[in-house]
């Protein structure tokens, strides 16, 4: 499971509010550098909310994306996603169900087929739940995060930003791929 239903339909309504889930515009330019990066143009924004990153990244690149979105809280997206090379979670990991985040993690790099992009947010929120709680549910500094991804990812860098960290993965290579890796870099 990667959202209860009671907070599925929490952040349906919430997403119907014009200011929420709007953070995906402020990390366009970072995703916008990678995909240059990695020379894609497809990609999965997972816990895309309103959609709006693949517009800004488009108006960004000046070229056509082809954009595939996954939201569990918005009905037209919550079809479970296919995997794809290249896969973007814009602020949406500190929003998780801590008793879910490890799923949802997981989930991440089921479709994560080649790299991603995906940026947290490490301190409070300035929203408040209407049930009390803040709306950054896992408070967590840049290290464990970064802890959380290597243990499913190739951590090829932490970015840090003003109130948190850009994380650039790729999916994990396979155990010998690293030995041999390794064992090339002792040799140079």
């Amino acid at each position: 499971m990667l959202i209860s239903e009671q907070y599925r339909e929490l952040q349906r309504t919430l997403h119907e509010r014009p200011g929420y889930g709007v953070a995906s515009l402020l990390y366009a330019p970072h995703v916008a550098e990678a995909l240059e990066r990695a020379g894609a143009d497809e990609l999965l924004d997972y816990g895309s909310g309103k959609g709006r990153l693949g517009p800004a990244l488009e108006k960004i690149l000046g070229r056509p994306l082809t954009v595939h979105q996954y939201d569990p809280a918005i009905p037209e997206f919550a079809a479970a996603p296919q995997p794809c090379q290249f896969v973007a979670c814009i602020d949406v990991l500190e929003h998780i169900e801590p008793e879910l985040l490890g799923n949802v993690l997981d989930d991440l790099r089921r479709v994560t087929a080649g790299v991603g992009v995906f940026t947290v947010h490490c301190g409070a929120a300035v929203r408040i739940l209407p049930d009390g709680r803040n709306a950054h549910l896992t408070q967590q500094p840049i290290q464990w995060w970064g802890a959380q991804l290597r243990a499913r990812f190739d951590l090829l860098q932490t970015r840090p930003l003003p109130e948190g960290a850009c994380f650039f993965v790729a999916r994990k290579s396979p155990w010998w791929a690293r030995l041999l890796l390794r064992i090339a870099r002792r040799k140079v």
